[in-house]
């Protein structure tokens, strides 16, 4: 019977023991020693990883649109936001649709014109800057983005052959609601927004023919432009002289004048009017000399001066 006994006390001391080692929030991890096989070591291992945003899959096809009953049927095929989606993949207006004049289509087209940008999403070496456009002469497309992420792209029309559009870092430096083109008296350009000021070059309303044919500025849509006019900033200007630079606009790129038109190609990649690697090496160039500049950091500038003379 005292066996019995001292065996069951032997038994509970044993189990509050467990009990003790298991709550006990303070349990040591003991490493492996030399003779462990390291892999036990790295059993299941928690890895965080962001998420990956897949880009969604899309075809597209050309039609050839050999008459005006052709254009007809398409204009009533889709929708309104679908068809001026897919005007702005041609970089036309309505109005410039003729017959002998293909045009490419996504099969199935979309209501958010984004679904079709040839900007990325994000660009990580934009996310320091407030807001950037982006303006691509290759792909004859603009793109917004606010701290690297793409806000709105849209089609252009830059320089024709003859005058072309400079490509370099400018920055947004005044606007008018409406300017007469000092080329032509008779032309206007509503929401009229320059980015190169002893060029006269700016982004601005007007005709979208499907191919670069402006005297140097940046044609775009009459909403695009009244939005780019109403969200991208122009320059602080003090006396003569700029105090702090506006928005800057990046224009990169070559178009080939002598090819077929670069969207006609996304039948044989959805990829074909990405960013190609040469123009990434172009943007972050121009990151480099955007951080360069201290006009661009200006109000930072002026609040850590302002500081120092109040301790003063």
């Amino acid at each position: 019977m005292k066996s019995f006994n001292a065996l069951r006390k032997l038994s509970l001391l044993f189990v509050s023991s467990m009990l003790f080692y298991a709550c006990n929030s303070n349990t040591q991890v003991v490493e492996p020693s030399a003779s462990q096989p390291e892999e036990i070591s790295m059993r299941n291992p928690v890895i965080k990883k962001d998420p990956k945003i897949f880009r969604k899959d899309i075809s597209y096809t050309i039609d050839s649109l050999k008459t005006r009953q052709q254009i007809d049927s398409l204009v009533n095929t889709y929708s309104e936001v679908e068809l001026k989606n897919i005007l702005a993949l041609n970089r036309i207006e309505k109005s410039r649709l003729r017959p002998d004049r293909p045009i490419v289509i996504p099969d199935c087209p979309s209501d958010e014109l984004n679904t079709y940008s040839p900007f990325p999403e994000s660009v990580n070496f934009l996310q320091c800057i407030p807001k950037t456009v982006l303006i691509s002469q290759r792909v004859q497309a603009f793109g917004l983005y606010e701290n690297g992420e793409l806000v709105k792209w849209g089609p252009v029309s830059t320089g024709k052959n003859s005058t072309r559009t400079p490509n370099g870092l400018n920055y947004g430096n005044y606007k008018a609601k409406r300017k007469i083109s000092t080329v032509d008296e008779s032309w206007i350009l509503p929401y009229y927004f320059n980015f190169m000021n002893f060029e006269g070059v700016g982004v601005h309303q007007y005709a979208l023919p499907g191919y670069p044919a402006s005297h140097g500025c940046v044609r775009l849509y009459m909403d695009d432009a009244k939005y780019i006019f109403d969200w991208a900033d122009m320059w602080d200007v003090e006396g003569s002289k700029i105090a702090r630079n506006g928005t800057p606009f990046m224009v990169f790129g070559e178009y080939d004048y002598s090819s077929d038109k670069p969207w006609m190609n996304l039948t044989q990649s959805m990829k074909a009017n990405d960013l190609t690697q040469e123009e990434i090496n172009t943007l972050e160039g121009y990151i480099q000399k955007y951080q360069s500049d201290p006009k661009n950091f200006h109000n930072i500038a002026s609040k850590n001066a302002e500081a120092e003379l109040a301790k003063a």
